[in-house]
């Protein structure tokens, strides 16, 4: 029952480490690891979806925002493309990058599948040095 509510604590952490909200998704998951090792698995798959999921509201935040042309992220995003939001789990750059994104009006799926890339690869790095 403690692995789930473990789970959860995880998740919530991850999706609201993502927001505007403070978090610390990685303390989190490395507690639960370090106490889980053999749950690897499920608890990086959750904290990659609800990590990404918190980045989503950015970037649908970014379609209702009004910024201007010259927004340093938004010169940047145009520069570097698509392919940047595999930086999205960098912090305070990261919250920037999917604002400027669904500001941008980039689709949503590409958006999501490449935000979840590189948040999961980092959380696997986080994995490899615990387990």
């Amino acid at each position: 029952m403690i692995e789930q509510w473990g789970l959860l604590g995880v998740t919530l952490s991850a999706f609201l480490s993502a927001t505007i909200l403070p978090g610390n998704s990685e303390v989190a998951l490395s507690a639960y690891l370090l106490h889980y090792p053999q749950r690897v698995w499920p608890a990086l798959l959750l904290a990659s979806c609800a990590n990404a999921a918190g980045s989503m509201t950015s970037y649908y935040a970014g379609r209702a925002a009004k910024w201007p042309q010259t927004h340093r992220a938004v010169q940047w995003m145009r520069r570097w493309g698509l392919p940047s939001l595999l930086l999205a789990w960098l912090p305070l750059v990261g919250d920037g990058l999917c604002l400027a994104a669904g500001w941008l009006r980039w689709p949503a799926v590409w958006s999501a599948l490449l935000i979840f890339a590189g948040k999961f690869a980092r959380y696997c790095v986080i994995a490899l040095i615990l387990v």
